[in-house]
């Protein structure tokens, strides 16, 4: 498929050939994931044929985690520097799919055995505009014990495991204002402000999967640049 024929999956996805090996407390995630529209997740939605694409690997543990990294720091002005997000990058031509794509670059950013990955869906995909990626969340889930760390510190700076039920926290959870306009939700986690794009994501996966607590919108943090 040429880039320009490209149609974007606006629909998640579940492999139900991989759900049997998932703990039985990610059952509410898998049920809605095919019920998941890109308009649910995001108000940017691509267009057919539009944008460059990426894939980004939302990792869960057995142990109710989740795996953040934060992008290594470089010029002030620079897309997404310092920022938390998921293990992921740009889908290659030599990348099978977007699943492959997302292994691999988790391989190299944090070390990930891509043998201990059980991949079981995928989001629909969505459009981040300050970079013109379309990004295809891939869902997994990995042994907790397997060994992650940063592989490459001019990408990535730190890897954290992160709790869903620090996520899921009411002190947790604030509304991100920057002053291009933007507005959405965001995390303070393991010293961590996660806002934008990843953000995005956790929020949605959180509230369709009942796994969202009542919090207050309207605490806010404005981001300065």
């Amino acid at each position: 498929m040429t880039w320009q024929s490209r149609s974007w999956r606006r629909r998640g996805h579940i492999d139900e050939s991989q759900t049997h090996v998932l703990p039985k407390w990610m059952d509410p995630l898998v049920s809605v994931v095919p019920t998941i529209t890109t308009s649910e997740v995001t108000r940017f939605e691509p267009t057919d044929g539009q944008g460059r694409h990426a894939a980004v690997l939302i990792l869960f543990s057995s142990d109710r985690e989740v795996i953040l990294i934060e992008r290594a720091h470089g010029p002030q002005d620079a897309v997404h520097s310092g920022q938390p997000a998921f293990p992921g990058g740009a889908v290659e031509p030599y990348d099978e799919d977007v699943r492959a794509a997302a292994v691999r670059e988790a391989h190299e950013e944090i070390g990930l055995d891509p043998t201990g990955v059980q991949i079981f869906g995928v989001l629909p995909d969505l459009w981040i505009p300050v970079s013109d990626f379309v990004v295809s969340p891939v869902l997994a889930l990995f042994d907790p014990t397997s060994p992650i760390a940063v592989q490459d510190s001019a990408e990535v700076s730190r890897v954290e495991r992160v709790a869903i039920d620090s996520l899921s926290e009411p002190s947790n959870r604030l509304t991100v204002v920057h002053p291009s306009g933007y507005r959405g939700p965001g995390f303070t986690v393991h010293d961590m402000l996660v806002w934008g794009f990843t953000a995005g994501v956790l929020d949605a996966v959180l509230d369709k999967s009942g796994w969202a607590r009542p919090w207050d919108a309207g605490r806010e943090v404005v981001i300065e640049r």
